[in-house]
């Protein structure tokens, strides 16, 4: 079992940006320490909880003060960038981490990034995000023949790649230290999930969001593994990563209050539910479809959703939803705010699941071993 964070992050907006970016590393950095395998950090630029606007410049640093866990950015959200700029970016970051990076990308629904880059929600940031990744690989692949121009539906995406003229120093030179690309990874977040779909189309890694219940995962899954096999590549389970709301203490009446004291209980009543009802999405947390929006409570996630706990539970249900959903690779622990009493808690959390829980996992590992 392959173990991980996912950090949106997810910080009040009260805080302060300097002291919860160095937070936000500081996490990293713990995590390379306790042996997690790789850490993804998100990417918005209008949310005032999810405020990080640019995770390749915290992954930067990471890299600094990290040894072996592989980092990856969850995710880029392309209509938010020309894929030019992106595709720079992303290759400089692949070269500096020298292989410990992956490049997770997604087609962007926050509502705030979509008026601020003017993204219509209408369908036009998946056909853009998908010709944009498109072009990105394009422009590792051949931008150093160059001599081609990119038009996409939206003008801001226009770019030409010059004809190389080595004689005065033009010419693109920026590929990605892996070849042809770093790992490619999308998360899927609704029940039907086009996105995975992408995914799949591609052989890209599946990453299934910490909302859905176990039945929508298997959806999450029969559509991954649907299209990976309809344009001839392997699904492989090992490959599919499994965000979760994971809280452990010493015992369980310990954790169970602690978490509903602490910042991750906060973070769903004052974000989560006001943001995900908006778009008319409570369905995501519902086990039955007859279910009513306000029977979606922390004391309902905290039964129903949450993985809360001392390790031996948390460790029995993490198996107990491996075999529910038929196996996968990855399990990713949202990442919360570490303000107060928060901070030593979470760092303890992280503690026990590296050393007590995920130890009585190891036997699960999809269906074949992970690629390093």
């Amino acid at each position: 079992m392959r173990l991980g964070l996912f950090s949106m992050p997810c910080h009040p907006p009260h805080r302060k940006h300097a002291d919860t970016f160095d937070e936000d590393l500081e996490l990293l950095v713990l995590a390379d320490q306790l042996g997690f395998d790789e850490a993804w950090l998100g990417e918005h630029y209008t949310s005032t909880w999810e405020n990080i606007p640019a995770p390749d410049l915290t992954l930067a640093q990471a890299l600094l003060k990290t040894q072996r866990i592989r980092l990856g950015t969850g995710v880029s959200c392309i209509p938010n960038h020309n894929p030019a700029q992106l595709a720079h970016r992303i290759a400089q970051l692949d070269v500096m981490a020298r292989g410990r990076f992956m490049w997770g990308v997604g087609v962007g629904a926050f509502p705030g990034d979509a008026t601020l880059f003017e993204v219509p929600q209408d369908g036009t940031h998946r056909r853009v995000s998908h010709d944009n990744v498109e072009a990105v690989l394009r422009i590792w692949a051949e931008g150093d023949r160059g001599g081609f121009t990119w038009r996409s539906e939206n003008p801001q995406y226009n770019f030409t790649v010059p004809q190389p003229e080595a004689w005065r120093g033009i010419g693109f030179h920026m590929k990605p230290w892996t070849r042809p690309h770093p790992p490619i990874a999308v998360a899927g977040l609704s029940k039907s999930s086009t996105t995975l779909r992408w995914a799949g189309e591609h052989g890209w890694i599946p990453m299934s969001i910490h909302f859905l219940n176990p039945q929508d995962l298997r959806g999450h899954w029969s559509a991954y593994e649907e299209s990976a096999r309809a344009n001839g590549h392997t699904p492989l389970r090992s490959e599919w990563r499994l965000c979760r709301d994971l809280y452990i203490a010493d015992t369980d009446a310990q954790a169970r209050r602690e978490v509903m004291e602490g910042s991750m209980a906060r973070a769903y009543k004052e974000y989560f539910f006001p943001l995900v009802t908006s778009f008319g999405m409570a369905g995501l947390w519902k086990d039955r479809e007859e279910m009513k929006d306000e029977e979606v409570t922390l004391d309902y996630l905290l039964e129903h959703r949450w993985f809360v706990g001392s390790p031996d539970t948390v460790a029995r249900r993490l198996r107990a939803l491996y075999d529910a959903v038929g196996g996968f690779g990855g399990v990713l622990m949202l990442c919360y705010d570490w303000e107060g009493a928060n901070g030593p808690r979470w760092r303890r959390s992280m503690e026990l699941l590296a050393k007590k829980v995920l130890p009585q996992l190891k036997d699960l590992t999809g269906d074949a071993p992970a690629v390093r």
